[in-house]
């Protein structure tokens, strides 16, 4: 390593450990701005999803409405969202969070309606019959068995943000985007291969760790606690358990 970092900077090496010890405090605050937009990114996008959702179960005709409108959003170039929103966030933090909130929906959206719409009729009617609420059924019975679902659009939806928030450089706020959008104009190699590795490696750990997540929380997937509907099983209306 000593030998790469050896006059790396001046020979405009890719590899470059001076680079990244010189510049380690612009680094690390370019990558936690990265991640603070790509979880709230996240955060928010569940927080509208799940509200749609619940309308689009109870009113079905209302599920191909909003795929469609996010669906929409999805299509619109970022460049051209940014645009959109100037006028009322200006070339702000709010406007790149906007645009990654928008994107995030077309995949929550059908990944968690997919997901509860793939509960065995079956198991809801027996929960119902058993006196289950709306509220009890969704989060003891719908959700645990959506939950592959419910995970699967998790990642996909934080791995793309992870990817699109680089976006957010031509307007001063894409995080490790701004070191490769400084990097390509200035030819600097190190920055632009150092931020790069870097949103692959973000991307990386943030599907592990969903991965172990939903390893944690499905262990009936994995045989070491039976299926979520033995656990669960149904009792009657204000019984231990039940």
């Amino acid at each position: 390593m000593a030998l790469l970092a050896d006059g790396c900077l001046e020979r405009n090496a890719w590899i470059c450990g001076d680079y990244v010890s010189s510049r380690s405090d612009e680094i690390m605050a370019a990558l936690r701005e990265h991640v603070s937009l790509t979880v709230s990114a996240v955060g928010y996008g569940t927080l509208i999803a799940v509200p749609l959702v619940l309308a689009a179960r109870r009113r079905p005709v209302l599920a191909a409405w909003i795929s469609g409108a996010t669906s929409a959003l999805y299509t619109v170039p970022s460049l051209a969202f940014f645009a959109i929103l100037l006028p009322f966030t200006g070339l702000s933090r709010t406007s790149v969070l906007i645009g990654l909130i928008a994107y995030t929906l077309v995949i929550l959206f059908r990944g968690f309606h997919t997901g509860l719409g793939s509960v065995p009729p079956e198991v809801r009617a027996a929960a119902v019959g058993m006196g289950y609420g709306p509220t009890r059924l969704l989060v003891t019975v719908e959700l645990p068995l959506a939950l592959p679902s419910v995970m699967a659009a998790l990642r996909v939806a934080t791995v793309s943000t992870i990817a699109l928030t680089t976006v957010g450089a031509t307007i001063g706020h894409g995080g490790l985007g701004d070191l490769i959008y400084d990097g390509l104009g200035s030819t600097f190699k190190a920055e632009v291969l150092t931020a790069s590795v870097l949103c692959v490696l973000l991307a990386v750990t943030a599907d592990l760790l969903f991965v172990a997540a939903q390893w944690l929380l499905t262990p009936w997937r994995h045989g070491t606690r039976g299926s979520p509907g033995a656990r669960r099983t149904p009792g009657p209306p204000g019984a231990p358990g039940g």
